[in-house]
């Protein structure tokens, strides 16, 4: 309860850069392509608007090669909410963005469950896992089971931190793309490292693996596909 009462309570806005890697494969596991989308974030006290800036995204086509030029993305600049879920499920929360922007999408989903996930540490024990409601893990899929499992005491940027995992496996996809639907499975996990003294996030990280078939209205058969995410969500100085 005292980490969660003092992040209610933190004084100055937090800044976070978040960097996150797509790796899309077939079915025989041949890549295909991979994309990285990089964004700074800030936020303030629960209540306040959040904002990003500085987003962009990043293409390759090799696995190990290196990624092509960044691409600024301008919808994203200066994009600003509350954190309150009802908002982040209206059906015109996106209204600004391009019907494709899927990545930066995932962006504002992803951090949305990593404050929420450290406001509930106050209800992981050492002895079982904490199974975290549905409604905080927004996005494509529908989350089968959520788990918050307490790890230990870390030091992240000179703060000592309550190192914690989360994991949801099985989960269902449905995801509507342009003119094409992906309808699968996903199995995510990570860590958060949330300072003790404060209750803010110092660092998290996010591992995420898609499996399902891409319909499509002019593709008669679906294609199958496996996407690889990577992400690392870090406070910045």
């Amino acid at each position: 309860m005292a980490a969660a009462l003092a992040l209610l309570a933190a004084p100055h806005p937090r800044n976070y850069r978040f960097a996150m890697e797509y790796f899309t494969f077939d079915a025989k596991g041949q890549f295909l392509q991979k994309q990285r989308i990089v964004g700074d974030y800030t936020a303030a006290d629960p209540g306040d608007d959040v904002r990003w800036a500085r987003v962009t995204l990043a293409s390759g086509d090799s696995l190990t090669g290196a990624y092509g030029p960044p691409e600024p993305q301008a919808y994203m600049n200066g994009f600003s909410y509350s954190p309150a879920r009802e908002r982040l499920f209206s059906a015109d929360f996106f209204k600004a963005f391009p019907p494709a922007a899927t990545h930066a999408k995932n962006l504002v989903w992803d951090t949305f469950m990593f404050e929420t996930f450290a406001l509930d540490l106050n209800k992981v024990k050492a002895s079982s896992p904490y199974h975290v409601p549905a409604w905080a893990v927004p996005g494509n899929s529908t989350p089968t089971d959520v788990q918050i499992s307490w790890v230990g005491i870390v030091e992240r940027h000179k703060q000592e931190c309550a190192l914690v995992r989360y994991e949801a496996f099985f989960n269902g996809v449905e995801h509507n793309l342009q003119g094409m639907k992906l309808v699968g499975r996903s199995d995510y996990w990570g860590d958060l490292s949330i300072s003790i003294a404060t209750g803010d996030i110092e660092s998290a990280t996010l591992y995420e693996e898609v499996s399902g078939e891409l319909r499509g209205t002019a593709q008669p058969v679906p294609r199958l596909v496996n996407v690889v995410r990577k992400g690392v969500f870090e406070r910045l100085p």
